[in-house]
């Protein structure tokens, strides 16, 4: 079997919450040996966040920390500071995502560390960005969908501002700190040196805007709340039927020639109020009621059988339970199942990228707080009076 394309990269991650662990995760995944830190006691907050809880585990931090190491450690003792200096010598990524001023107050900065370390890739994930006005506040992420723009632009005019059913800002975040790691490791290969990677859950949001921006940008006007529709492109979002709702994309003009014949709508296609996108977005709220009366005719498995043989596209919408009994969901894996040393089998979440040669790999279950700390203690060349001793004097 090969290598995994990161083995023998060695990350420390002092990360919490999701972005920073989902970051990490998505190395490990392909063979980056992670070692996570967490803080005495408590650990990483998200330990915390339920319920449920699955024999007194978060169902959440087991989704963001698989196939890592895990220890504890008071960075504050500088016993600690010292294992971790001793740690950082030969680590190759360190991701954080503490404020600024506590990382100088720690001794733990990037240019603190790469005086010891000068090929060290220092990744810090933050709410809003390592310097300017907002360094310095907490960042999670329904603050940044709401300054981001993201939530106004998500619901409908008469409800106010809507957040998106999941971390959506996290989860970029922890990618693009993922991406930027890729990138530095790749630049270190050819010039030896370390750098900084910074990213934040803001900058991932905007990042991410698309065609919001784009209309911005082309006419200085402020995007509108688009309900379920696309603001650039018409039919395109979900509609009700005689069941329920679908999603519809009649993402280009021979799309909309051919959901419209499929639905008995054929005469549409000449009006002269739907003969372009632009025209179809301009009278969007017609052709869609139009569209509606038609589907009110038949079930969302019905009409999802009709536009497949027609080639447009089309979905029902799932619940979550519904999501993993999908024959699709189920083909590509998404599902995966892992043992725990405290919960036995536990369900994980698949790998979205596969790679034909080197595909990601299930190896550790998430830890158990400071489940391998006199390991890797060991592994550093402590002896067992050494670590009892730092144990009684709260190190780890």
């Amino acid at each position: 079997m090969e290598e995994l394309p990161l083995s023998g990269i060695k990350i420390i991650d002092l990360s919490a919450a999701l972005t920073g662990p989902y970051c990490t995760q998505l190395l490990a995944d392909f063979g980056a040996q992670v070692l996570k830190i967490e803080p005495l006691r408590q650990g990483d907050m998200l330990r915390a966040f339920g319920p449920p809880y699955l024999k007194g585990e978060s169902p959440y931090f087991l989704l963001t920390n698989r196939n890592k190491r895990g220890m504890t450690l008071d960075l504050k003792h500088n016993k600690g500071l010292e294992i971790f200096i001793k740690l950082i010598t030969h680590a190759d990524v360190l991701v954080e995502n503490f404020r600024p001023a506590v990382k100088k107050k720690l001794k733990i900065d990037y240019d603190s560390l790469r005086q010891i370390n000068p090929r060290l890739i220092y990744c810090s994930i933050s709410g809003f960005g390592q310097t300017g006005p907002y360094a310095e506040r907490a960042g999670f992420d329904p603050i940044a969908q709401g300054m981001s723009g993201l939530a106004s632009v998500t619901g409908w005019k008469h409800t106010g501002p809507v957040r998106v059913g999941v971390a959506i800002g996290d989860s970029l975040g922890g990618m693009f700190a993922a991406y930027g790691i890729m990138m530095a490791l790749m630049e270190r290969a050819k010039s030896g040196k370390g750098q900084r990677v910074e990213t934040s859950i803001l900058e991932a949001l905007i990042a991410v805007l698309g065609f919001q921006a784009a209309k911005y940008f082309a006419t200085g006007q402020r995007p509108e709340r688009q309900r379920n529709d696309h603001g650039m492109v018409s039919p395109y979002g979900m509609f009700k039927t005689k069941d329920g709702y679908m999603n519809i994309a009649a993402g280009n003009q021979g799309m909309w020639e051919r959901l419209a014949k499929a639905t008995g709508l054929d005469h549409l296609v000449r009006d002269p109020r739907f003969l372009t996108v632009a025209e179809r977005v301009k009278n969007r709220e017609q052709l869609t009621k139009y569209l509606e009366e038609k589907l009110a005719e038949r079930s969302v498995k019905e009409w999802g059988e009709i536009l497949d043989k027609a080639e447009v596209a089309n979905g029902p919408i799932l619940h979550i339970d519904e999501v993993f009994q999908d024959p699709q969901v189920l083909h590509q894996k998404m599902l995966l199942e892992m043992d725990h040393p405290s919960i036995g089998m536990i369900k994980m979440l698949g790998f979205p990228t596969k790679l034909s040669r080197t595909p990601a790999e299930l190896k550790l279950p998430p830890p158990l707080l400071g489940q391998h700390t006199e390991e890797v203690l060991k592994e550093l060349g402590y002896d067992s009076s050494e670590i009892e001793s730092m144990k009684k004097d709260a190190v780890f």
